[in-house]
Order: C-alpha cells, then structure tokens, then sequence
C-alpha cells in the first residue's frame, strides 16, 4: 500500500512515519522542509507546501491509496494551513482519485459548544480552522475519510491502550495518537467515521474493532 503523508515533520507525523514503515508501507512524506523528514528506506520525502495552488498540490500528491492529513501550524498559519490547507489536499486526493484520507484533528472539533469549556480557551482559534475543514471532509468531498480527533497531546511513553468517543479522556500521548492513525487504514469499518480518542485502558486494535 502508498500511503502520502502531508505535514511530515511534525511530532505526530514522525512517530506515524515510524510506525507505518515498521509495518513496510510505502511513504510518500510531504513536508516545507522535505530535508527533516525522518530517514528509512520506505520513506520518500517531497516537498510540498499547503500555500501552493491546487494544481500545483495535485502534481505532488498523486498516485497513492491513503492520504493522511497530520499537518498543523500551531496557531500561526491556521487559515491557510489547517483549514484551507486541508481542503485543498481534499480536492487534489479527489482530482487524482485518491478516496482514502484520513485526518487527525482536535477532540472537540465538530462540537463548538464545547470550546467554551476551562482548559480550552488558548484553542479556539485552532477548532475554529479544524471546524472549517472537518465540515469539508465530512460534508463535501466525497471522500472515504476517518477523523481523529484527539484530545490533548502529552510527549510520554505510549501504552498501546486508548478509550474512544463516550469513553475518551483529556490527554493522549503523542505515540499512542500516532499508532492509532497507523491501525485505521486496517480497519475498514472506520471508513465515514470520526474518533474521539485519549489514552485509556483498551489495545488499540480492540477498540478500532469495537467503532
């Protein structure tokens, strides 16, 4: 299986690369700053750059069977990276018949009568842009796609263990968020889903079994 990766420097996108390419997937890494992408023999780093047009996206992102979305700006180009960024990927994927994609965004995304929420004042921007796209994905592109939504990030050991959507928590390690995007392209009934996630208490692929 191919499988193109946009925002591949990030701390998601890096341990996602390494766990796909355990698992010897062909990666196509598209990062602004292709030089930084992790380096093994499965991966394929290209530059690409979400401010590019939609034709020029298109000639980049093409002839794969699953489009990740893992890029994010960290609250300094959230328009043009998180929101329209994604939609344009969305439009390239469906240009180059590309249906798989998979997105990672924020626990509370779709539901902005949560943002109001203690803790997630410094986020509403960033929800706002991932509200933006995740409507896009869902509502418009057609595409077989899966969101993650995952709560906040902690750079912890992983467990291997999560709680999905009713059962989610406040935090996910970095790892455990990463394995869990690599599990669902081998899971088919995560096609058309979204996914709430935290660390939890249920092996990962357990609880993918279980959406």
């Amino acid at each position: 299986m191919k499988i193109f990766i946009v925002g591949s420097t990030g701390r998601v996108a890096t341990k996602l690369i390494k766990q796909l390419a355990l698992e010897d997937y062909e990666i196509f890494a598209g990062a602004r700053s292709p030089e930084k992408v992790l380096k093994d023999p499965h991966v394929t780093p290209l530059k690409l750059d979400l401010h590019d047009d939609l034709e020029t996206l298109s000639k980049i992102v093409k002839g794969v069977d699953v489009i990740y979305f893992v890029a994010g700006s960290r609250g300094r180009d959230l328009l043009q990276t998180d929101a329209f960024g994604a939609v344009k990927v969305m439009l390239a994927a469906k240009s180059n018949h590309i249906n798989r994609f998979i997105m990672l965004s924020s626990a509370f995304s779709l539901e902005p009568e949560q943002w109001k929420n203690k803790g997630m004042e410094n986020l509403l921007d960033y929800n706002i842009a991932k509200f933006f796209a995740d409507n896009y994905l869902v509502n418009q592109s057609n595409l077989d796609y899966t969101i993650l939504q995952a709560a906040a990030l902690i750079d912890e050991e992983g467990s291997h263990k999560i709680s999905i959507n009713e059962n989610s928590g406040v935090k996910n390690t970095i790892q455990n968020v990463a394995e869990t995007l690599a599990a669902i392209i081998k899971f088919e009934n995560t096609n058309q889903k979204i996914i709430k996630m935290s660390d939890g208490e249920t092996p990962i692929d357990k609880a993918l079994k279980q959406v």
